[in-house]
């Protein structure tokens, strides 16, 4: 159990810095949206498995929930 908080806690910097540059928000707001949002909730759900993924496939699950799709040249 520690070892997947320990992996989410390495993971959730890359991905708000991810939906930073997606979106051109703060750290803070990208930090808020995505505890908010159903992927936060199910990334903290350690029966999701969630937590064994990367950090650009968390917000990429993320970035879909929100708009429906990726604008990859937002990358």
């Amino acid at each position: 159990m520690i070892e997947h908080n320990l992996v989410r806690a390495t993971n959730i910097p890359q991905i708000v810095k991810i939906l930073c540059h997606y979106y051109n928000i703060s750290e803070d707001e990208a930090l808020k949206r995505f505890y908010e949002s159903a992927t936060g909730a199910n990334y903290a759900d350690d029966e999701t498995g969630l937590y064994g993924q990367s950090a650009l496939h968390i917000a990429g699950l993320f970035i879909v929930e929100q708009d429906g799709d990726i604008d990859h040249s937002r990358l």
